[in-house]
C-alpha cells in the first residue's frame, strides 16, 4: 500500500498543508492539488459537493501525490466508509462533543477489530494498492472536529480514544460554541479567551500523543498556528482564493484605467 502523505510528514516532524475544496469540480481539484498543499481536502459538509462529484475530485488529485481528505457530512457510517473506499486518506468528521462519538468515528473508519468498517475498498484498492484491506489502518487518518463547549469540557475522554489520530479544530463554530454571538464569526481568532481554549485543545491533544489540527483564513495565521505547534493547518478554501484573486485583478485594472473607486469597495470585489 501507498504512503499517506500526512502520515509522512508527521514522522518527518513537518507540519501538513492542508488546503481546503467547497467546488464541485475535478478541474479545480487538479488544479488545487498542483500548487504544493501535502494534502486537500474536500468538503461535503458545507462544501457544494456530493458523492460522486467527489469520487471524481478524488481522481483528479491522484496524480499529485498529496493525500486527499474528506470532511463528511455529519458522524454517519455509510457516508464515512463510502468516502474511505472512494480514496480518501483520511476522514475529518464534525461536530465530535463525546468520547462515545469519537469511538464510534473511530470504529466507521477502521476494520475490525478495532472497528466496525465494512470490507469493500472499491476504488482505494486501485489507487493506494493491492493490499489497502492490510495496511489501511495505519495509513488512514482519523480526525474529529472539536467544534462546541461540550467538545471542549470533553476534550481529556476524546484524544484518549484509541485509534483516533487526533483532533481538528474549526475556530468559527467553536467561537459561537463558546461565546454565542458575543464575537463576528469566521476564522483567524484574536479574543484572549479563543486562543486560550484554541491552546488548551492542542496541549491536551499532544499530552495524549495525538495530533491536532486548525482551520485558517490566511497564510500568516497558518504560519502562527505551526509556531503554536499544530500538526495540521488548513489555509482558506478554493471559493475565497477564486474571489480574493478575481477582485484584486479587477481592482487593479480599475486603478489602471483611471477609474476612482473607494478603496475599501473594490478589495471587497464591489465592482
Amino acid at each position: 500500500m501507498k504512503r499517506n502523505n500526512v502520515k509522512k510528514r508527521w514522522d518527518e516532524g513537518q507540519t501538513v498543508l492542508n488546503g481546503w475544496l467547497s467546488v464541485a469540480s475535478a478541474f479545480t481539484a487538479e488544479i488545487m492539488a498542483e500548487q504544493g498543499y501535502d494534502a486537500l481536502t474536500i468538503d461535503l459538509q458545507h462544501g457544494f459537493v456530493g458523492y460522486e462529484q467527489a469520487t471524481h475530485m478524488l481522481q483528479a488529485m491522484r496524480a499529485s501525490g498529496i493525500a486527499p481528505l474528506v470532511r463528511v457530512p455529519w458522524l454517519e457510517p455509510g457516508m464515512i466508509m463510502k468516502a474511505l473506499d472512494a480514496g480518501a486518506w483520511g476522514i475529518i468528521c464534525p461536530m465530535v462533543n463525546t468520547a462515545e462519538q469519537a469511538r464510534t468515528l473511530v470504529s466507521c473508519v477502521r476494520y475490525p477489530p478495532t472497528g466496525s468498517r465494512s470490507f469493500g475498498p472499491t476504488r482505494a484498492v486501485i489507487s493506494a494498492g493491492s493490499d489497502y484491506g492490510q495496511f489501511a489502518d495505519e495509513q488512514v487518518v482519523c480526525l474529529a472536529m472539536i467544534e462546541t463547549a461540550e467538545a471542549v469540557e470533553n476534550i481529556e475522554s476524546i484524544v484518549a480514544t484509541p485509534g483516533l489520530d487526533g483532533v481538528y479544530i474549526g475556530p468559527a463554530d467553536l467561537t459561537l460554541g463558546l461565546t454565542g454571538r458575543k464575537y463576528r464569526t469566521g476564522f483567524d481568532r484574536d479574543e484572549p479567551e479563543i486562543i486560550e481554549a484554541i491552546k488548551h485543545i492542542l496541549a491536551t491533544a499532544h499530552r495524549a500523543g495525538k495530533k491536532a489540527g486548525l482551520h485558517n483564513g490566511t497564510a500568516a495565521y497558518a504560519a502562527q498556528a505551526a509556531e503554536w505547534g499544530f500538526d495540521l493547518v488548513t489555509v482558506s478554501n478554493d471559493v475565497q482564493l477564486l474571489r480574493s484573486a478575481a477582485s484584486a485583478s479587477v481592482a487593479q485594472f480599475r486603478q489602471l484605467n483611471g477609474e476612482v473607486k473607494d478603496a475599501e469597495h473594490a478589495v471587497r470585489g464591489g465592482y
